[in-house]
């Protein structure tokens, strides 16, 4: 027996739906966010004690015990993640969403005899599949795990051909037929379409692809809402799609290129391939007190962070410098690239932490004229978004992506680990201009030794 009437259920799903809505608007600047994810948070949590009230639940003992379990693993997990690791972190709950969804169409199969049902149901199993085997593959590659180079075999446009015609036609029988035979072989397709979806895709692509699975997740959700006849689940699933796929498209923009080009460009030679090879070109190289004097004397200093930040987790040292600079009367600004990092937004969640006012954080299109009149950029951890062969080598994975243009600044200086190219595993020719000096080792030491001695000067 069930404790909230249908009117009831209604409403609170409602308001559930409404705190979705205004989490991913909270989540669309980072003065909200964290009070977006608090609200969506709540919405959440609202929904699944309003399913418990509602709904008429057998094996509520299971239930709880996945509940426990799961609570047991995330909760540690996600506590523990290093910044570094937020976007493999993202990825796997991505892939996790859409594996229950595609299991949970599976497990309802048995209960319709609607073929229009069957028909979300065979959408849920292959999206859900697909999301799940991608993800995995983008964890992997974020990960080091597997090459992050694009993985590519002899004929492999036909074999994708083929599983999709085979994921088809057994999509086809399980609406007919209602067959578990013919579902379980769909979630193999479906497995194996999205591991040949992913394993082209190599380098700077990865975060363009996370935000497209994210897409099919919430696509998957959306179609499982119709099978269970959860209309908060529609809903939910239609926001994360929805916004999943205009961020895509965004972030596709951001690099200059068409989400078609980026999942497919291996196959003619225009994805991104991530290398360890070490350049033996000479370069202009400082010490951390010369480049102290750089930074302290100049009137504007742009500072433009990058994946290598992250790995050294020397945000807070940055924003400890910044604020030594600005007390030195220097106009110090933060210049954020819309695909530094690994993920959407990585380099704010990154300056977030560190307490960077948000008034710093310049976007691109606001920040590239004033490279001009710049004094100094001080490129952390960064490579290829200011990589000049985005806009001059035709040749080049990354031509035509929009990037910072430091280039036009009166001085460079690069902190630098080694001279390894960037993710997309293109050198760039700005670490050989006359104009640009590098600082090697790690990001936080090096940051801390130019911080001490910008305070002795």
């Amino acid at each position: 027996m069930s404790l909230l009437s249908p009117e009831w259920t209604a409403l609170l799903y409602l308001v559930a739906a409404v705190c979705f809505i205004l989490a991913l608007k909270g989540l669309s600047s980072p003065r909200t966010a964290r009070r977006g994810n608090a609200i969506g948070a709540a919405g959440a949590l609202l929904a699944v004690v309003t399913v418990f009230l509602s709904a008429r639940l057998e094996n509520v003992p299971l239930i709880l015990a996945a509940i426990a379990v799961g609570s047991a693993i995330a909760f540690p997990v996600a506590r523990r993640v290093q910044m570094t690791q937020m976007p493999q972190l993202v990825a796997l709950f991505n892939g996790v969403g859409g594996g229950a969804a595609a299991l949970v169409a599976v497990l309802e199969l048995g209960h319709q005899e609607d073929p229009w049902v069957r028909l979300a149901v065979v959408f849920t199993m292959l999206v859900g599949a697909v999301s799940f085997a991608g993800s995995a593959v983008t964890v992997g590659k974020l990960q080091e795990l597997i090459s992050t180079r694009p993985l590519l075999f002899p004929g492999m446009p036909w074999v994708m051909g083929a599983v999709l015609l085979g994921a088809v036609f057994s999509g086809a029988l399980v609406v007919v037929t209602g067959s578990l035979g013919w579902s379980l072989a769909l979630l193999g397709l479906g497995l194996a379409a999205g591991l040949l979806l992913v394993l082209p895709v190599g380098g700077a692509d990865v975060p363009i692809v996370i935000s497209l699975l994210n897409a099919f997740t919430g696509l998957a959700v959306a179609a499982s809402g119709v099978v269970l006849g959860n209309v908060l689940l529609l809903v939910a699933g239609t926001l994360v799609g929805a916004s999943g796929t205009i961020l895509t498209k965004v972030m596709a923009s951001a690099m200059g290129r068409g989400v078609g080009g980026i999942m497919f460009g291996a196959f003619k030679g225009g994805s991104t391939a991530g290398s360890t090879a070490l350049s033996d070109r000479p370069v202009r190289s400082s010490s951390p007190e010369d480049i102290a004097v750089q930074l302290g004397y100049a009137q504007r200093v742009v500072i433009v962070p990058g994946y290598g930040l992250a790995v050294a987790q020397g945000q807070h040292t940055v924003a400890e410098l910044a604020t030594a600079l600005v007390a030195r009367g220097v106009d110090v600004v933060f210049a954020i690239h819309p695909v530094a990092g690994r993920m959407p937004g990585h380099m704010n969640v990154l300056l977030a932490e560190a307490n960077v006012p948000y008034e710093s954080l310049r976007e691109l299109a606001e920040v590239n004229p004033e490279f001009a009149t710049t004094d100094i950029v001080l490129v952390v951890g960064a490579n290829d978004v200011v990589n000049p062969a985005a806009k001059s080598s035709p040749g080049s994975p990354i031509y035509g992506m929009p990037i910072l243009e430091v280039v036009q600044a009166q001085q460079v200086v690069f902190l630098k680990r080694s001279m390894r190219p960037g993710f997309a595993g293109i050198e760039n020719e700005l670490l050989h201009d006359p104009k640009t000096t590098l600082l090697f080792g790690d990001a936080k030491d090096s940051l801390a030794r130019v911080l001490g001695a910008v305070k002795a000067l």
